[in-house]
């Protein structure tokens, strides 16, 4: 094995990691898969024999590629974050098969971000969420952090301090049980098949947040879409009840959640938040150019 093949070997290790990184700082896939290669690119035009802690180093220039991707981000959106855009968000999903977990994939249940934290860590600003998501999730020292943001240690903390008090008071908390969220779940499908009004409003918390990404003006309707309350959202569920039957639960970030796919053809999937036995939060994604660039076939069928 040569040099190069030994320090693609070494970078694989840390692979899982850096991907766990780069999601939670932006929460798309694809751009996340941008930045692991990024990273990989910065590392075999570097000397790895001057390396001393090959991990820090990855984590260290993932968290400043993604900050860059940010600021690019930031700099080309013609609108500031408002709260229509906090109402309609849908980050990308990570999906894969509702089965018994073995102990390994317990740890990355464990693991899981949710999709309601993306939505809240979407709202900081690029400097906040790379000091909260490499601290607060990764553990990694404010010393390490500090020039990644071109600020002193005491200023970073301070970031990571305001990040922390947002994300605290913005992020529903959720119910880790997931034979119970199973529970919940398949009661709403049911309710939906069924066109059962009321047992969709008792599932709903009163106050459930709906938000759905469809992608480009489909048949005259808004490409994004916001709903508030249970009678609302019980509605919508019954507009789109022929659609039930060929929903199937999954895992959608750590949680049980739903993927539409008649004919094994994925046209929507939706992660919820469950708390105190009723539905708080959904997020439906069926754009489907997104849903293409996450091929969520393989990763539901796998």
């Amino acid at each position: 094995m040569n040099d190069e093949e030994l320090l693609a070997e070494r970078f694989e290790e840390h692979r899982g990691r850096l991907r766990a990184v780069a999601y939670r700082m932006l929460g798309s896939v694809p751009e996340a898969e941008d930045a692991v290669q990024e990273t990989w690119l910065k590392l075999s035009r570097t000397d790895a024999d001057d390396i001393r802690n090959l991990g820090g180093w990855l984590t260290t220039v993932v968290g400043r590629v993604c900050l860059d991707l940010l600021r690019s981000r930031t700099s080309r959106r013609e609108e500031p974050i408002d709260e229509t855009f906090t109402e309609t968000f849908v980050p990308d999903p990570l999906v894969s098969p509702l089965t018994e977990l073995d102990p390994e994939e317990e740890v990355l249940h464990a693991d899981s971000v949710g999709l309601a934290l993306l939505v809240v860590l979407e709202t900081l600003e690029p400097a906040e969420r790379l000091t909260f998501v490499l601290h607060d999730m990764f553990a990694v020292p404010f010393d390490d952090i500090a020039p990644i943001v071109e600020r002193g240690s005491a200023a970073t903390r301070q970031l990571a301090s305001r990040a922390r008090r947002r994300v605290q008071g913005a992020s529903p908390s959720t119910d880790p049980d997931l034979a119970r969220q199973r529970e919940i779940v398949e009661a709403f499908l049911a309710a939906a098949r069924e066109g059962d009004f009321d047992a969709l409003v008792a599932l709903l918390h009163p106050d459930v947040a709906l938000r759905a990404d469809s992608g480009a003006l489909v048949r005259g309707a808004a490409a994004s879409k916001a709903l508030r309350g249970a009678r609302a959202v019980a509605e919508q569920a019954l507009m789109f009840a022929p659609f039930a039957r060929f929903a199937q639960l999954a895992l959608v970030n750590g949680s049980v959640g739903v993927v539409n796919a008649p004919e094994g053809q994925v046209l929507s999937v939706m992660g919820v938040t469950v708390a105190d036995g009723r539905i708080t939060e959904m997020y439906i994604l069926s754009d489907p150019d997104r849903l293409a660039r996450l091929d969520v076939n393989r990763d539901v069928n796998r």
